[in-house]
């Protein structure tokens, strides 16, 4: 079968912030920009990718409890809700390159048991970005 990966979706919980991080800090396009305020559905990709993420206001499923979209909002704050892994030939350059653009962080280049080397950082929604060395 050939079927590839269109989408994956991340919240956000600020627009802006999130436009600064996967735009001009990762040098990501935006394809779509679509709502206002909060309620904006902002679709970024790596220039020329067939794939994207489209980053959205949380919690948007029909159906949930106030419980449940509390839940998701805490489980964002903390940074266990989203996740992406991307690569990138250049680990230490891009590490850098976020570091000195002021992003959070998590865990520096580090050579892992399993034969690869990676770094984390949360984009400003508190979702783990983890780029490998490809």
């Amino acid at each position: 079968m050939d079927i590839n990966i269109h989408a994956t979706f991340l919240p956000h919980t600020d627009p802006e912030a999130s436009l600064a991080f996967y735009r001009d800090l990762l040098g990501w396009e935006v394809r779509v920009d679509v709502g206002k305020g909060a309620m904006r559905w902002i679709t970024v990709a790596p220039e020329g990718s067939g794939s994207a993420v489209v980053l959205e206001p949380p919690a948007m499923a029909e159906g949930l409890t106030d419980s449940q979209r509390t839940a998701i909002a805490e489980m964002i704050e903390g940074g266990s809700y989203g996740y992406i892994q991307l690569s990138t030939p250049d680990l230490d350059g891009v590490f850098d390159k976020l570091q000195a653009g002021g992003a959070d962080v998590v865990q520096e280049p580090t050579d892992q048991p399993w034969g690869g080397r990676d770094c984390v950082f949360r984009d400003p929604s508190g979702n783990n970005v983890r780029i490998l060395q490809a």
